[in-house]
């Protein structure tokens, strides 16, 4: 002990905790577990808890899903077809898609290929923006299971969307996640403690 203490107090003299970014690591590491441990250190009420879950429900439910499916009709000219616009081949799509036409051969003979087309299956709404964006999302959202939209221009052409299935938004029962909510309000009063605890330094230091 003695021999650390030494070593310690040298390595403070050289500077090593201000020029060695290991070091630096190190000390900012165990402060930051120091005021954490001490935010933990009376575990939360029954009440506390319960109430976390209530305040937080959105955190701990599975948003809703959808099975979805679009058309595409690309607006850049290819050559393929330079007699119909695409709002035309989506709006006579949309036209055999509502008269009960098979929705491969309408894309075959007026859609053209998708480069990122929606997996089939339930996915979640943030899922399916990254394939087709929030346009064709807020068109999804809205319509009834097993209708196509009306044409949706979005990006570099025009889709048409229908939802086939959907699930919704499923809320868990509190005993079902009690450990998730202890382990997340835990995990929320250290980020808090820590953050007074920086406030606290920025009015009495200057760096």
């Amino acid at each position: 002990m003695i021999d650390e203490e030494l070593l310690v107090q040298r390595a403070l003299e050289l500077g090593l905790a201000a020029i060695d970014r290991r070091v630096r690591g190190e000390l900012t590491s165990g402060l930051i577990d120091s005021i954490v441990s001490e935010a933990d250190a009376e575990p939360a009420s029954e009440n506390e808890v319960a109430r976390h879950f209530e305040e937080n429900v959105n955190f701990f439910s599975r948003p809703g899903r959808l099975h979805a499916e679009t058309l595409f009709f690309s607006t850049r000219s290819d050559g393929r077809r330079p007699d119909a616009s695409a709002r035309k081949r989506a709006s006579e799509a949309l036209t055999r898609l509502r008269q009960g036409d098979e929705t491969s051969q309408v894309e075959a003979s007026l859609g053209d290929v998708q480069i990122s087309p929606i997996p089939a299956g339930m996915l979640p709404a943030t899922k399916i923006r990254d394939y087709v964006g929030p346009i064709v999302l807020r068109a999804l959202e809205d319509l009834e299971t097993g209708s196509w939209s009306n044409p949706i221009a979005s990006g570099s052409g025009i889709y048409l969307a229908r939802v086939v299935d959907r699930e919704a938004r499923i809320v868990p029962v509190f005993k079902e996640v009690e450990g998730l909510v202890r382990q997340d309000l835990r995990r929320r009063r250290g980020d808090e403690a820590l953050r007074r605890y920086l406030d606290e330094l920025r009015t009495q230091k200057s760096v």
